[in-house]
């Protein structure tokens, strides 16, 4: 089954084998601010000007290699129409020396002029190669970052939560085939890459087999079970967290190699429950899921005093503590004691910055 359906999405031409520059339309890096025309006019009449001046210099150097004595005026004159290409035959070139000056120095600088004048066609060649080299550096030196697999309302949210804890967005790549949705994803500083996330040729232009954690967030849960099982051949060894529409399916995310398996449909169901009766209760939830504001979910590693202790009686408000791997409620007999290694989940306010955690007195 999983040969078929990898068959099935099997590109006739392998991305990840194409030349870097071959992915422009492929892979976007965040693009810093664009300067003004206007400032791009003046920067390319300075470079004029600069060339001008330097090439004015050199002949008014070898002023006595000319076919008359030459001033500074004149050398002036004599770089402007040179690298103009106008060339009136009124200033020539007399000695050798000249002669190998025009040729190894002033041939260059004319064609530099000439580029310079020809501003737009050297703006689009620019661009180009610096998107070029943008995506060669990215992918050569990308580690341990974090692919989002779908940018809709879910991938959106999972890339804020992300931010807003303090997840560099240089090290977050997006996957998505809605243009619109990559631009608002590249607005925000991330790189994107147009495709779809059921490919693995797309999967291996974002780096998968290198990222630390994949976030899975298609629109349909039988894309979400593909992209999980393309993904987890690809990286064996990242964190796979997968959402799913409806619980039914939950166990398919977690035997196609998912971590973690959000659903969805019924989440947000229970909330719209729960706000018919207690609605402030929902307000407090969002609030808790919502980055940069008020209260949070956070995970931290126990303190050296803290091991031994009940977790309800520290200082923060513990909800679960994590050892090797399992959750364990702070209403257990298993997180009654931490443990050296233990992690806590506890509520964290925003405004924090970094508390010490101390224990209360009984």
């Amino acid at each position: 089954m999983r040969a078929k359906l990898k068959d099935a999405f099997r590109p006739s031409v392998e991305l990840s084998s194409l030349p870097d520059h071959a992915l422009i339309d492929v892979i976007n890096m965040p693009k810093s601010e664009e300067p003004s025309p206007w400032r791009l006019i003046l920067n390319r009449i300075v470079w004029a000007f600069g060339l001008i001046i330097f090439v004015s210099l050199v002949v008014y150097l070898d002023r006595d290699g000319y076919s008359e004595p030459l001033t500074f005026l004149d050398s002036m004159y004599y770089a402007t129409v040179t690298l103009s290409t106008t060339g009136y035959g009124d200033i020539t070139p007399v000695t050798p020396w000249a002669r190998f000056i025009n040729v190894v120095l002033l041939t260059p600088a004319r064609l530099a002029f000439l580029v310079i004048l020809v501003g737009t066609t050297l703006s689009v060649l620019t661009e180009q190669s610096r998107k070029t080299f943008h995506i060669q550096h990215w992918r050569k030196t990308v580690r341990n970052h974090t692919v989002v697999i779908g940018y809709g309302t879910k991938g959106a949210g999972a890339v804020s939560a992300l931010l807003a804890d303090g997840v560099p967005a240089s090290q977050i790549a997006v996957i998505d085939t809605n243009r619109a949705a990559l631009a608002n994803a590249e607005h925000k500083g991330l790189v994107t890459v147009y495709g779809s996330g059921a490919k693995q040729d797309v999967l291996k232009i974002a780096g998968v087999a290198r990222a630390a954690s994949v976030v899975v967030t298609p629109s349909t849960d039988d894309t979400a079970v593909l992209v999980t099982l393309s993904v987890r051949e690809l990286a064996p060894k990242a964190k796979v967290v997968a959402s799913v529409r409806e619980s039914e399916n939950r166990h398919l995310l977690l035997q196609s190699g998912a971590d973690s398996v959000v659903t969805s449909a019924e989440t947000a169901g229970r909330l719209l429950g729960l706000a018919t009766v207690t609605p402030t209760v929902v307000e407090m939830m969002e609030d808790l899921l919502s980055p940069n504001e008020g209260f949070s979910v956070a995970e931290r590693a126990i303190k050296e005093f803290e091991v031994g202790s009940n977790p309800r009686h520290l200082k923060d408000i513990v909800l679960a503590v994590l050892r090797n791997g399992e959750l364990f409620r702070v209403d257990t007999p298993e997180a009654s004691s931490l443990k050296p290694g233990d992690h806590l989940l506890y509520i964290k306010h925003i405004t924090e910055d970094s508390p010490e955690p101390a224990m209360e007195e009984d």
